[in-house]
């Protein structure tokens, strides 16, 4: 596991948009896992800007989203769905029937996404972002880890983080379709940022507590290339060490 600290969330973000791009450089074809909320867009600006420049071609890339709410419709704007289509997807040359996110029907079709994943060849780099309660994507504190695609009941932590983005916590879907740590887990490589003095806990637990479904972020310390990065305040009580 690599960590890193930046001066500042942006830097922190942008950082995981070097590491994307170079993937991409790599391997044109490569499969992206995604992430969404307000900590990855600096890395979606970085990556838009150097497609604009012709540094970053999408034309083979293939995505697979970590995540959506269950029972809201895709064309809302507060939709993972419509979240990726205004940040990244209708800025760049990705092409329609290489992206992927999770269809928020529920269980039914949390089996198919899995097989899409497998049939790519599985996820050459994974960003994510991190919960207060050091849930990756949505999955939340457990007691046990859960491996493929899977409906989740959202905790109240989890409910009043994201309710910034409602007009109240009573709008807030109470459930989401999220990969599971074993999809996570599957990735050639994980890329999780955290930024703010309010994810300093779960990054530290993250990297330095026991592993543990109840801090589902720990299982990473087991992954074999794993790279996180952090403003100072998200990485304080690492550098308190």
């Amino acid at each position: 596991m690599e960590f890193h600290v930046y001066e500042n969330a942006r830097a922190a973000c942008e950082a995981a948009g070097v590491l994307i791009a170079a993937q991409i450089t790599r391997k044109g074809d490569s499969v992206l896992g995604l992430a969404t909320g307000s900590t990855p867009i600096p890395a979606y600006e970085m990556l838009t800007q150097w497609y604009d420049r012709g540094v970053i071609d999408f034309d083979r890339v293939r995505t697979f989203n970590l995540d959506e709410y269950v029972g809201i419709d895709h064309k809302n704007p507060l939709s993972y769905h419509a979240f990726m289509q205004e940040h990244l997807f209708s800025k760049v040359n990705l092409r329609p029937e290489n992206v992927h996110l999770p269809s928020g029907n529920g269980a039914a079709d949390a089996e198919a996404y899995d097989k899409a994943i497998h049939g790519a060849g599985g996820i050459d780099i994974q960003l994510l972002g991190i919960g207060r309660n050091g849930h990756i994507g949505f999955n939340e504190p457990a007691d046990d880890f859960t491996y493929g695609t899977h409906v989740v009941t959202l905790t109240a932590d989890t409910i009043e983080a994201n309710a910034r983005f409602f007009k109240s916590a009573d709008e807030v879907p109470r459930q989401a379709v999220s990969m599971g740590i074993g999809n996570i887990m599957a990735a050639k490589c994980v890329v999780l940022v955290a930024t703010g003095e309010n994810k300093a806990k779960a990054v530290y637990d993250t990297i330095r507590g026991p592993i543990t479904p109840r801090v589902p972020a720990s299982v990473l310390q087991l992954h074999p290339c794993c790279v996180i990065l952090t403003d100072r305040e998200a990485g304080k009580l690492m550098l308190e060490e």
